[in-house]
């Protein structure tokens, strides 16, 4: 069997007198690995466990954290990437100013908004987020049973407030009808705001926010829906304030999580 498989008969003796050795190191690793996918609900791969784990000072590469993995018996439920056709449409309200531009210079010169809904038992809740750019950091959101210019204008003040009013901002999104309202357009007037919008039927103008609702709708939120309107609204508040501003680790930051890696900047 060893010749029929290329495998030296030394290399098979090895394996069968050190299968039951237990490595300490290993195990601690393992578990580590294990905590990590059990944080993000089981949507954490060998790259995402390999760069927290590196924030956390270990030295462990992709394939070595695939191995834990596979040791572990876990495995990311992230699902495939999908295709989508490419539109050249601009929209007549504002143009599309960012360009793909998605790494942002400091804190508060680049955000984006866009708006979900999720099956909240008997009903939609609609969600309105608001990402700075630079570290990835949700900082305004609201929900509401209806998508309407309400809904994103609160989510909009709660990020102009929460950062310190601050002077000089983009903000990007998608053509839908809560960001070309007159009410919407007001409001980013008040606040000195710029506007760019997406492309009509291109998602990829906005890919960090499709990035953003993606991860909360695999990673996180129950296959089975929510119950009532009030545990979905309970339930998307902790992923974005306890667990993705605070715990996860994000690829663009190194792994950092959006807060850490604002942080990081702020302290130099």
């Amino acid at each position: 069997m060893c010749k029929l498989f290329g495998v030296t008969i030394s290399s098979y003796y090895y394996r069968i007198n050190h299968k039951d050795i237990v490595h300490p190191e290993r195990e601690r690793l393992k578990q580590q690995a294990i905590d990590i996918h059990t944080a993000s609900r089981g949507a954490a791969g060998a790259r995402t466990i390999a760069g927290q784990l590196t924030q956390q000072g270990e030295k462990v590469g992709r394939y070595k954290a695939r191995s834990l993995m596979r040791e572990a018996n876990i495995i990311s439920k992230q699902p495939h990437k999908h295709s989508y056709k490419i539109a050249e449409d601009e929209s007549k309200i504002a143009p599309n100013l960012l360009k793909r531009e998605f790494a942002a210079e400091a804190p508060n010169k680049v955000w984006c908004g866009d708006v979900t809904y999720i099956w909240a038992g008997t009903q939609w809740l609609y969600l309105a987020v608001i990402m700075d750019l630079y570290a990835r950091k949700m900082i305004g959101w609201a929900c509401s049973d209806s998508p309407d210019s309400d809904l994103t204008c609160t989510a909009l003040r709660m990020a102009y407030e929460s950062r310190g009013r601050p002077k000089g901002v983009m903000f990007h999104s998608d053509q839908g009808c809560h960001y070309t309202s007159l009410k919407y357009r007001q409001r980013l007037w008040r606040y000195q705001i710029t506007q760019s919008m997406s492309r009509r039927g291109n998602c990829w103008d906005n890919a960090p926010m499709e990035r953003f609702f993606r991860s909360f709708k695999t990673e996180w939120m129950p296959k089975e829906y929510y119950r009532s309107y009030d545990d979905a609204e309970i339930d998307v508040l902790k992923y974005i304030i306890l667990h993705y501003n605070v715990a996860r680790g994000h690829s663009y930051n190194n792994y950092l999580s959006p807060n850490a890696a604002e942080k990081l900047i702020c302290s130099h």
